[in-house]
């Protein structure tokens, strides 16, 4: 620091308070995916009030590392103690959040996905360094169940219900028979949400990564829709034609070294009037609108994540989890879709409507 700089001390307090609650925050993601493996948020909302010893007892867990565990939680805000009975619990938003996986704001699967970012920083750093990218194929296993259950939560409460319905003409084309691909459909949870809710149309999962595919395959077979939904390896731009009357892309065009070629593909795949949807991360087309809360946590993976993995194919064009929707229009349109729009959105995701 220059010997003639002066330092606001009321601003600097300010940053460090604020780069406090960051440091617990992220301390704190660790103990998350520990209260999510061991099903200690699960038992507190169902069980609770309860001790430490009675939730170490109920989970089949030792109380001193629960005490210690539920302390933090309650320092975090993200359980209740009450100081007269000694005993926790959790607020029904609090629960909503961490215990009910089938709640439209569940995000106990974080921890997963920022435990898999801090296994994986060496090799983004030596990335960084050598402008070469990081692959989907190597990263740490966790961050493609963490991934499925992170996206689960938004896809369970709006694909079906207003993504769908947002199309031109899509939901009647479902309900009389349609023919569905799901692009990058990793562990299959859009392409079985949509098949459990259209019994008449036949969908095809695909995706390069075959540990997903094997995993994809098996929810498929455990629900019962093996008769109606098939998944297969390929990439965006090696996957069948098959005259299909939708192309979904969920979260995952950002992530593809050549969008441009794989909506190209795309193309010649579609049936006469068929749609693309692409659903990307919420994103305004300027930097300076996405500096929020949502953007600082699509842009920290973007980093981690989804640049890196453009970077590791073909042409590499690195989109970026914030593209915006002018930029994925411009990609849209250079592949041959003359008709682009916003179909639908929420505070995550950007939905958009392609045709030829």
């Amino acid at each position: 620091m220059d010997a003639t700089t002066t330092v606001d001390m009321d601003k600097l307090n300010l940053f460090m308070g604020k780069m406090l609650g960051d440091v617990g925050a992220a301390a704190n993601a660790a103990l998350i995916r520990t209260g999510d493996r061991l099903g200690l948020y699960k038992t507190l909302a169902e069980k609770g009030p309860m001790t430490s010893a009675e939730l170490a007892k109920a989970t089949g867990t030792t109380e001193r590392y629960v005490r210690e565990w539920l302390s933090a939680q309650a320092a975090s805000g993200y359980v209740e103690y009450d100081t007269q009975s000694k005993k926790f619990s959790m607020l029904p938003e609090q629960a909503m959040v961490f215990a009910d996986e089938d709640s439209p704001v569940f995000m106990g699967a974080i921890g997963d996905m920022m435990a898999a970012l801090m296994l994986d920083e060496p090799k983004v750093s030596d990335a960084f360094k050598s402008g070469k990218g990081v692959g989907w194929n190597e990263r740490t296993e966790c961050l493609f169940c963490g991934t499925a259950r992170f996206f689960r939560t938004t896809y369970k409460h709006h694909l079906v219900q207003e993504w769908l319905p947002a199309l031109e003409g899509m939901v009647a084309k479902l309900e009389r028979g349609a023919k569905v691909a799901d692009v990058g459909c990793g562990h299959g949870v859009s392409t079985l949400l949509m098949a459990r809710a259209y019994p008449k149309s036949q969908f095809f999962g695909f995706d390069a990564h075959p540990g997903s595919i094997t995993a994809a395959q098996a929810a498929a077979q455990s629900e019962g829709l093996g008769d109606r939904v098939s998944f297969a390896v390929a990439t965006a731009k090696t996957f069948p034609a098959g005259n299909f009357d939708l192309v979904c892309f969920f979260d995952c065009l950002h992530d593809m070294g050549d969008p441009v070629g794989a909506l190209a593909h795309v193309k010649e795949t579609l049936a006469k009037d068929g749609t693309v949807m692409l659903v990307e991360p919420m994103a305004r087309d300027r930097l300076e609108d996405n500096m929020n809360p949502v953007g600082r946590l699509f842009y920290a993976a973007s980093t981690m994540i989804c640049t890196p993995a453009s970077m590791a194919q073909e042409v590499g064009l690195a989109l970026g989890a914030q593209a915006g929707e002018a930029r994925l229009t411009e990609v849209a349109k250079q592949a041959g879709f003359s008709r682009v729009r916003r179909a639908a959105e929420t505070p995550f995701n950007l939905v958009l409507e392609a045709k030829v």
